[in-house]
């Protein structure tokens, strides 16, 4: 679904990201994990087109995603829930939710998608009419993911979605993230730093390490390299 080959980008003249490559198939839970600065959420920035590219190709679902205008990507299907959730403060939830169904599909889709949002997010149902800047910070990912989630999408990416919350929160996200996955046949593509929770989520997994992808590998195996266990499961 998502080919990224020998990619070089970052802000201006200055590269963050350097030949790096990536596949997601289709179905797929890929993550991708590494320390701050890694060059991570840059990397979710150029698929979405909000950063420039310098050198290599990104392709979706065969497309040339470099061709395709920042603001026509989504109606392809790919949906960025950012990190820190930049939820519209001054509109209430339902609004926030709608303003994600602008797509296409997300308009054609939009009853069903609510009622299926409102089934995985029940509060986002109960405070559908509160404004989102008085949520609380678990609530407010909840609803970002479910704005994310409301333009329909065939790839939904997400930027540190467990950033800021308290454990069991974040143990709510995953799982609802692993349960979304199943029952919508949605392909993931996660950024995180809680490297234990993602790599146990995902089918693949990338390392990342100053722009560059130094491992990567199924779940199992990035779990049982002595380079993970030491660097990001202090083991």
């Amino acid at each position: 679904m998502l080919e990224i080959d020998r990619l070089n980008a970052g802000y201006g003249a200055l590269p963050v990201l350097h030949d790096l490559s990536l596949k997601v198939a289709a179905g797929q839970f890929v993550s991708v994990v590494g320390p701050n600065g890694a060059g991570k959420s840059t990397l979710f920035k150029t698929i979405s087109g909000t950063i420039g590219t310098l050198s290599g190709s990104i392709r979706f679902e065969g497309q040339d995603l470099l061709a395709v205008p920042p603001h026509r990507r989504a109606h392809l299907g790919i949906a960025h829930v950012p990190e820190g959730r930049q939820v519209f403060a001054s509109m209430t939830v339902l609004e926030n939710l709608e303003m994600g169904a602008y797509t296409e599909a997300g308009r054609r889709r939009w009853a069903d998608n609510l009622a299926r949002i409102y089934e995985w997010f029940p509060v986002l149902h109960k405070r559908a009419r509160q404004l989102a800047g008085t949520l609380s910070g678990g609530e407010q990912q909840m609803l970002a993911i479910g704005r994310g989630l409301a333009c329909a999408p065939k790839l939904l990416m997400l930027d540190e979605p467990s950033m800021g919350l308290s454990p069991a929160i974040a143990d709510f996200i995953f799982e609802r993230l692993m349960e979304i996955r199943s029952e919508a046949g949605l392909t993931v593509l996660l950024v995180e730093q809680r490297v234990a929770e993602a790599l146990q989520s995902a089918d693949y997994g990338y390392v990342l390490e100053t722009g560059r992808v130094v491992l990567e590998g199924g779940n199992e195996t990035l779990i049982a390299d002595d380079r993970v266990r030491r660097a990001y499961l202090g083991m």
